[in-house]
């Protein structure tokens, strides 16, 4: 074992997990790590320093002699240092040597965020309507965050809504997707599209009960195989070839990225599934097969260019109604359309997750690849902007899932989970990009930082202007003293909800996935909910649901999401970490229990938003507002 190697690469060669527990990187597996990089042990490390340069505009990074290309078309000579005031944005040194470097400039730190908010945090898929098709869409994002907005609220978190391999068993968690650049047709809103009123109404009305189905739990497949029925009428019936001025403009806006998104989507209806299970020549984006596949099928190229752009005007609508809070899942499906375009760029046979924390004592896989960071480097770190550019997109704000990540990732090698280390990212770089591109938007950035944590990370991210999170079941410390530099909230999709809790319905949900039930800790959690908000220990859930809301509102942060579960008083659980579909079919599939229509009048949502509302009144107007 190469250590000298293994350092530079940041491959750890051992670590402690959140419990204390000492753990020793393997010879195996240290070579299956340097294998996923596409190195043989001993190998020099590539730096990457020819091919890019992150900087800041009183940097003076210096660099090798040539022309500087700035991102407005200007040139200027430069030997040595870069120019003190360099513009933010992409710039390219011609190097004399005759190699060409990206000069990527950066502010450093995100844009600020508002003071003294608070929001929703969704599962969009869940908030039904009467009009939508068995699944909440983005109309219904649209009809919510106008009613919050007028209630008050300036956030809307929502779950990621992020396209997934299309195939019979269709993925159900949104934080598996198959591009993390283009939507999911799951949510649009066939009633919301231009022309739609020209298909026959019976037949609309037919695949809009098939997508409904019985209503208990969500079937993905099923709504997105009436959607698209109902949408290739349409586009059928306008002669298959949309000349929206709207549509042109996306098209070229997104270029090559959607073309190759629409590619992978048509050869996946074509050959079933992921890329890997495709004919072997099609597997290569760039080969001559996929050129010629996607010319033989060119129409079906243009439909889903189509369906992306009505996706995205429907996204930009629901933004312009409310402050979305856009969510970014830490990877990618390795099956998936990114995976597949990015292919040269991830590392293979190697996934990424969690060592054994509080959240997951027996260690987390979530399936994803991770970029390998020398060949991130070599490739000016084009995909990774790529993702944030879009994740940005009519979005007010960004959470990261695993903000950690940017710092390290725990690569699990196909040795096993026990197998796995730490392996450290480009940090630097990668939150100075991310800082440029949310300064582009004009956004504020949240980090998901849970789990174990490196010193100094926290302070680093508020450093750099980003927001922590700050979740109750985690905090030793009161609401109240939580510092504002951070968005807080009493739970997340992956913990019980507070109905879950205080009905002890959350001992039920896990006697049947099989897990250990530490009634103790549940009783415990209930007990620090009840002193906290000053409860009753015999209060209904109800007014566990509306204390919670209060506690939350008087938080010290300046942003506080509410989960809209707990604005029901609703006692599911989103999602059982560590469980598949087999084990637990509610996963990310059961929709709200009152539709959107309703929730307006709805009893606890009334008290819950009243209570939060009288914490945070919108600045400047006192409560006028948030009563009207």
């Amino acid at each position: 074992m190469d250590h000298g190697q293994l350092e530079a690469l940041g491959i750890w060669t051992s670590y402690y997990d959140a419990f204390g527990n000492h753990y020793q990187l393997s010879e195996e597996a240290a070579g299956q790590l340097l294998a996923a990089m596409d190195l043989e042990p001993g190998e020099p490390v590539p730096d990457g320093r020819d091919a890019v340069v992150v900087t800041g505009p009183h940097r003076g990074e210096w660099v090798p002699s040539g022309e500087l290309e700035l991102e407005d078309g200007t040139r200027v000579r430069v030997d040595g240092p870069l120019p003190a005031e360099l513009p933010l944005g992409y710039h390219h040194l011609h190097r004399d040597d005759g190699l060409t470097t990206t000069i990527i400039s950066s502010p450093g730190i995100a844009p600020a965020h508002p003071e003294r908010i608070w929001g929703w945090s969704l599962q969009l898929y869940s908030v039904r309507s009467r009009r939508s098709w068995g699944v909440g869409d983005l109309d219904d994002l649209r009809r919510l965050a106008a009613w919050s907005t007028e209630q008050g609220a300036r956030a809307l978190l929502v779950n990621p809504v992020d396209a997934v391999v299309n195939e019979e068993q269709r993925e159900d968690s949104p934080y598996f997707p198959s591009s993390r650049r283009f939507r999911d047709p799951l949510y649009l809103a066939v009633d919301r599209v231009a022309g739609v009123e020209e298909l026959d109404a019976d037949e609309l009305a037919r695949l809009a009960a098939l997508a409904r189905g019985d209503g208990e739990r969500i079937d993905r497949g099923r709504v997105v195989a009436a959607k698209l029925a109902a949408m290739e009428q349409l586009w059928e019936l306008r002669g298959g070839d949309e000349q929206d001025p709207g549509y042109v403009a996306f098209v070229a806006e997104q270029g090559e990225a959607l073309q190759r998104f629409a590619t992978f989507e048509t050869l996946s209806e074509l050959h079933g599934g992921g890329f890997p299970r495709w004919p072997a020549e099609l597997r290569d984006p760039r080969g001559a097969a996929v050129a010629a596949a996607a010319e033989e099928h060119a129409d079906r190229l243009r439909f889903h260019t189509w369906l992306q752009w009505l996706l995205d005007e429907q996204l930009r609508v629901a933004g312009a109604a409310g402050p979305l809070l856009r969510d970014l899942p830490i990877g990618v499906d390795p099956e998936g359309a990114d995976a597949w375009e990015w292919q040269d760029v991830l590392a293979t046979d190697t996934t990424v997750g969690a060592p054994p924390d509080e959240l997951g004592p027996d260690g987390q896989d979530w399936l994803v690849p991770a970029f390998v960071p020398w060949k991130l480097r070599q490739a000016a770190y084009g995909p990774f902007i790529e993702t944030l550019r879009s994740a940005f997109r009519h979005a007010a704000a960004l959470r990261l899932d695993h903000v950690l990540g940017l710092y390290r990732l725990f690569w699990i090698p196909p040795a096993g989970p026990r197998s796995g280390t730490y392996v450290n990212q480009d940090r630097g770089p990668l939150l100075d990009i991310l800082a440029l591109e949310a300064h582009r938007a004009v956004a504020y950035v949240v980090g998901e930082d849970l789990g174990t944590v490196m010193d100094g990370v926290r302070e680093d991210l508020v450093g750099r202007g980003m927001l922590r999170y700050r979740v109750l079941w985690f905090e030793e410390q009161e609401p109240a003293h939580w510092d504002r530099r951070g968005l807080g909230s009493i739970s997340t999709h992956d913990l019980p909800s507070i109905g879950g809790l205080w009905s002890r319905a959350e001992l039920d949900v896990l006697r049947e996935v099989g897990a250990h039930v530490d009634e103790e800790r549940i009783e415990r959690m209930r007990g620090d909910l009840a002193r906290r908000a000053g409860l009753a220990w015999d209060a209904s859930v109800e007014d566990a649901c509306v204390a919670a809301a209060q506690l939350l509102g008087g938080a010290g942060c300046d942003v506080v999401v509410a989960q809209l579960e707990d604005a029901l008083g609703t006692t599911h659980r989103i999602n059982v970490p560590g469980t598949d579909a087999e084990q637990r079919p509610d996963n990310w599939r059961l929709p709200l229990p009152v539709l959107l229509d309703d929730l307006a009048s709805h009893a606890t949502a009334r008290r819950v938003v009243a209570a939060l509302r009288e914490a945070r009144p919108v600045a400047g107007t006192g409560r006028s507002e948030a009563s009207g």
